[in-house]
């Protein structure tokens, strides 16, 4: 994966935005009016779930060696690229559950009809046109973020390193 859904777990006010704008983004309609008065009702591919003091999205992680992958008799969960999301063709799947055994985030639903498998696609077509997944662009205080995942891992390390020097800092007093 080039690209990952980061959450900044102490920005999350738990707020279940992204649910929403995740359900919203894949309904028919795309916008609220249209979607509350669609059957079944749109699915959200984010949940949120407490975690102590904080909210915590989960979604999908598009593992590298994804189980779900793995698993699946009807290879209808695929990716198109080596380095592209985990994907659920609709019309290969056959409703085994498997997937969602095999899924160590248990963020793989089933649709409302209890036909197929539902998960996070990171919004394929809207990051395709360049832009954020619904989730992270609804976010209001950005503890959401879609970022490359080596930028990713370089901001932590500037951060643990900063953290290091200011404790050595006091140390030194």
């Amino acid at each position: 994966m080039s690209k990952i859904i980061a959450c900044r777990i102490e920005h999350c006010l738990g707020c279940r935005s992204c649910e929403m704008a995740c359900a919203l983004a894949h309904s028919e309609s795309k916008d609220l009016r249209g979607a509350v008065k669609e059957h079944p009702l749109p699915q959200r591919r984010v949940m949120v779930e407490t975690a102590g003091a904080y909210g915590l999205p989960l979604q999908c992680r598009h593992c590298e060696d994804a189980p779900c992958m793995m698993i699946c008799p009807s290879e209808a969960i695929y990716r198109e690229t080596d380095l592209g999301p985990v994907l659920i063709d609709a019309d290969r799947c056959i409703g085994c559950k498997m997937c969602i055994v095999a899924c160590p985030f248990g963020v793989i639903e089933f649709s409302p009809d209890g036909g197929v498998a539902v998960k996070c696609d990171q919004c394929i077509e809207r990051t395709a046109a360049g832009g954020d997944p619904a989730c992270v662009e609804a976010c209001p205080t950005r503890a959401l973020v879609f970022v490359d995942i080596d930028e990713y891992n370089r901001r932590k390390r500037q951060a643990a390193a900063q953290q290091l020097q200011a404790a050595e800092e006091i140390g030194e007093r």
